[in-house]
């Protein structure tokens, strides 16, 4: 892993930093001056091609937590590399983490982020860094860690949307009732409406529908459609993009959960809404700006043309 670049640019970061309670030693990096402290000194440093794994925290002079490894799914880590040249003082600090170090020190946001510092914070505003490297690995056993963490995020996150599809299914209900909408529910939680019905055959898998959509977030914001006139309507229209049908190969996962079902139920000619609980949408990441993570989305669509 390069280090020269900013340091949120070394990967995700997690695990936790115990209290700080005691110093062991006191040094100054030879680029930048940072003057960082061992409250703990580890011994094992990582032999080139081994993984370091560390965790950190990053404060601001209110004690405010500006940045955290604790809610991530998967340690900050580096590859050892005695080669690797140093560009700066942050640099200095990880290339020699050892396995055991707990390490704290305060600077400057310009030197912590290299220059490429959060658009909230001033350059010279003071930050306290507090830096534990708890692991040494093997490429094979940083292969093993990896598909272990993931496998349990995977299993917290199912269970985080149960929960929502749960409470979402209130929030979408409380909706219809109020915009008078006789929406239905599938098995798996899409709420839908056929406001016209369409002809032809049932579609299958794999079948090409060319779909106009508009999709709004609960509270009624646009965040995309095929509509010309909508889009300029609610002033999101963009010369540069051509306002067409959008053609999908249903039941193929091209899209998300909530259309390749919904889509699934219409036909030709049809005219519907589908209101979209998060885990059926875009989830706990969210989709881009305009569509934050857990987000339910509501969309009006019209099939202009199927092909099989």
């Amino acid at each position: 892993m390069k280090t020269k670049n900013s340091l949120l640019a070394v990967l995700t970061l997690v695990i936790g930093l115990g209290t700080l309670t005691s110093c062991k030693k006191t040094q100054v990096t030879e680029k930048d001056g940072i003057e960082y402290t061992y409250v703990k000194e580890g011994s094992d440093k990582a032999s080139n091609g081994d993984f370091i794994l560390y965790n950190l925290v990053i404060t601001n002079a209110e004690d405010s937590v500006i940045y955290s490894t604790l809610d991530q799914p998967f340690p900050g880590y580096l590859m050892a590399n005695d080669s690797l040249p140093a560009q700066n003082g942050m640099d200095e600090i990880f290339l020699n983490l050892k396995q055991g170090d707990s390490i704290t020190f305060q600077s400057t946001a310009n030197i912590i982020f290299s220059g490429n510092f959060p658009a909230f914070l001033q350059g010279e505003d003071q930050l306290t860094v507090k830096l534990g490297a708890f692991a040494v690995k093997t490429e094979a056993e940083m292969q093993s860690y990896y598909e272990e963490v993931m496998m349990a995020e995977q299993a917290k996150s199912a269970e985080r949307a149960k929960s929502l599809m749960v409470e979402q299914a209130a929030t979408i209900e409380a909706y219809a009732a109020e915009k008078g909408l006789n929406a239905q529910k599938t098995e798996n939680g899409l709420y839908y409406v056929i406001e016209q019905e369409g002809t032809g055959d049932a579609v299958t898998p794999g079948t090409t529908m060319y779909v106009n959509y508009a999709g709004y977030l609960l509270d009624g914001t646009l965040f995309d459609t095929s509509w010309e006139e909508i889009a300029k309507a609610n002033n999101v229209f963009n010369e540069g993009r051509p306002y067409e049908p959008l053609p999908v190969n249903v039941g193929m996962g091209q899209v998300i959960p909530g259309w390749d079902e919904g889509l699934m139920l219409l036909k030709k000619g049809s005219k519907g809404k589908f209101l979209i609980p998060s885990p059926l949408a875009y989830g706990e990441a969210g989709a881009g700006a305009m569509i934050p993570g857990n987000s339910i989305l509501i969309f009006d669509v019209e099939v202009v043309d199927v092909q099989k």
